[in-house]
């Protein structure tokens, strides 16, 4: 397992009118191969947005990264600084609660 966390701010983009791009925009992430799982994040005070992707594999996420979507978030005019982080998961102390 393999995590992702990347982090952007609006740019000339109200809090309403990202919540209407991620209306547009959610339902094809469950469709990414490898993609076990992911959070939205959202701190409106600091102006800063993003997601924590669960990934399969390192690979799966580095395939994501070389594709549209991804490049769509790194293009888009409205949100400015992104930033990607990833993590290897140490799985022999992880856990998941029901």
């Amino acid at each position: 397992m393999h995590i992702q966390i990347v982090n952007f701010k609006l740019n000339e983009m109200t809090r309403a009118d990202y919540d209407a791009l991620l209306e547009q925009a959610g339902p094809q992430f469950p469709q990414i191969p490898g993609l076990k799982s992911k959070y939205y994040l959202a701190d409106d005070e600091a102006n800063i947005y993003g997601g924590v992707y669960v990934w399969e594999s390192k690979q799966a996420m580095l395939d994501y990264q070389a594709g549209e979507i991804y490049q769509g978030i790194l293009d888009h005019p409205g949100l400015a600084e992104v930033t990607s982080v990833d993590f290897d998961v140490i799985e022999d102390h992880s856990f998941a609660a029901d």
